[in-house]
């Protein structure tokens, strides 16, 4: 059995209960497995895009017939405003960035057996593109958004939810937390050797990793520390420059996915972002 999220964005806690930690979030249109029942009030969930297992609310969901499982995994689009409400016959309310549009058209989309009017900017399925450029515009509409461990939305959001988040936007699927992030993909053994969206993945004082970011090039990597900002990092690890000290040491650089470039010139390499790509994201 499967449900989808009909609201802004729902958490997924350890236990079942409300005063449980909060370890993520469903946006709007994301789909999980059910798993179990607890009683009237609680589900247990698997989330689809990373396996996560938790538990959330069971009238915070919806809970879908197979075929609109099926029609809603094949057609959809990701919401590309922080923040853009949708509207339903009798109601509506905000979605945040990252959301997922299931079967959305344009204008309308459905979850489950009600319709909805989105008048935002979106990016369709047919649009993906695996781009260096468009992954790191995707990233800093994100910049300024507050820490918030389990958080994956414009409004609290931690380093790892960061990255699952806007990784999604070019379909790659990451796991949930940093030390989970960290066995995808391939070592890169310097950080003169690292690319434009690389993953750097830093340990706490126990020597777990428990912190990721972003590489942009140039000595800077955006990742979120009491918010979603860019700061410089090297091989001893990241610089913060407000207390002027290093303040997550680093551990590994890995490539978790292989992005079209451009050279010194300007020219593609692989590829460039597309027109409609670039359109979303010019006004950034």
């Amino acid at each position: 059995m499967f449900a989808v999220c009909p609201l802004s964005q729902v958490p997924v806690r350890v236990q079942s209960k409300d005063a449980s930690e909060m370890v993520s979030q469903v946006l709007f249109g994301e789909m999980v497995e059910v798993l179990e029942k607890r009683g009237k009030n609680w589900l247990k969930i698997r989330c689809t895009w990373d396996n996560l297992v938790g538990w959330c609310r069971s009238n915070q969901l919806k809970i879908l017939t197979p075929a609109e499982r099926e029609i809603a995994q094949e057609d959809w689009a990701r919401a590309l405003d922080l923040c853009q409400p949708v509207m339903g016959e009798n109601h509506h309310f905000p979605v945040p960035f990252g959301s997922v549009l299931p079967q959305y058209d344009g204008m309308r989309l459905k979850i489950g057996d009600e319709f909805f009017t989105f008048n935002g900017q979106a990016l369709m399925k047919s649009d993906l593109r695996k781009d260096t450029e468009f992954l790191v515009k995707i990233a800093k509409r994100l910049l300024f958004a507050p820490e918030l461990s389990g958080g994956r939305s414009p409004f609290g959001i931690d380093s790892a939810g960061l990255m699952q988040v806007i990784f999604g936007f070019v379909g790659k699927s990451l796991p949930r937390t940093a030390a989970e992030q960290v066995f995808t993909g391939e070592d890169v053994d310097f950080v003169e050797q690292s690319r434009v969206g690389d993953l750097a993945f830093f340990e706490d004082k126990k020597g777990i990793i428990a912190h990721v970011g972003l590489i942009l090039g140039e000595g800077l990597l955006i990742h979120c520390n009491g918010m979603v900002k860019t700061d410089r990092f090297d091989h001893f690890g990241v610089f913060d420059g407000n207390s002027r000290r290093y303040a997550f040491k680093l551990r590994v650089i890995k490539r978790v996915f292989t992005f079209t470039e451009k050279d010194n010139t300007g020219n593609e390499i692989q590829g460039d972002l597309n027109t409609e790509q670039e359109k979303l994201l010019s006004y950034h």
